[in-house]
């Protein structure tokens, strides 16, 4: 059994794929960049806004990249006055992991500020021991993050499991030999996910719980 479970938050537990693609979209018309396809914007969430945009615009100047991410901040926290849904099944797994004595911590590509303003506006970080934004430490792919997760909770990654919906989510926890679990309703498809050897990719929150409850075998 695990005794640490991490959660990427948009796409993961939150259903805000197609909200984040709407502001993208929004914020490269009010920038005067060039509109690109929803499912290019959909490839890059997980990743912190900076380092999004750089690899949605590689050639764009540095203001540009300031204006973008205003012009994103704006629109996103517009949108937020309307909360977006938890993904069915999000706080019965929440519930059950902590009714088993199993900490739940987030790694998630938002900012600190967008992370801290959800917690607020929907009371859900009283599920959470601990979590790391984009801003506050290396961006996925980086591992930073998990391992000042594991750090902050005093376990190591053997013990802790890695849930996310994209290649990033996965690619961190396998950097540093961590057990993880891809989603199949988020931003990255299934073929993506495969790529970096999950334990299960799930089509729904709830099926998380066998794997992470499942007692050893002798």
């Amino acid at each position: 059994m695990y005794s640490l479970v991490i959660f990427d938050w948009d796409g993961t537990l939150m259903n805000s794929t197609e909200r984040i693609v709407s502001c993208l979209t929004k914020a490269a018309i009010k920038t005067g960049l060039p509109v690109l396809t929803p499912m290019a914007y959909q490839q890059i969430i997980g990743l912190g806004l900076r380092e999004a945009i750089r690899q949605l615009y590689p050639d764009i100047a540095e203001k540009q990249v300031e204006a973008m991410r205003d012009n994103y901040s704006h629109y996103f926290v517009l949108a937020e006055e309307t909360p977006n849904p938890l993904f069915p099944g999000a706080l019965h797994v929440l519930e059950a992991l902590r009714t088993n004595s199993i900490g739940t911590a987030v790694a998630t590509g938002k900012s600190r500020k967008g992370l801290d303003r959800v917690w607020a506006n929907t009371g859900l970080g009283v599920w959470f021991d601990t979590s790391r934004c984009a801003d506050e430490t290396e961006s996925k792919p980086s591992p930073l993050m998990l391992e000042e997760i594991l750090a902050d909770m005093q376990v190591t990654p053997e013990q802790a499991l890695m849930v996310g919906d994209t290649s990033f989510d996965l690619e961190m926890a396998q950097r540093i030999g961590m057990d993880r679990v891809g989603v199949s309703y988020g931003a990255h498809s299934l073929e993506v996910l495969a790529d970096y050897q999950p334990k299960a990719i799930i089509h729904h929150l709830s099926d998380l719980l066998p794997l992470v409850l499942a007692k050893p075998s002798c």
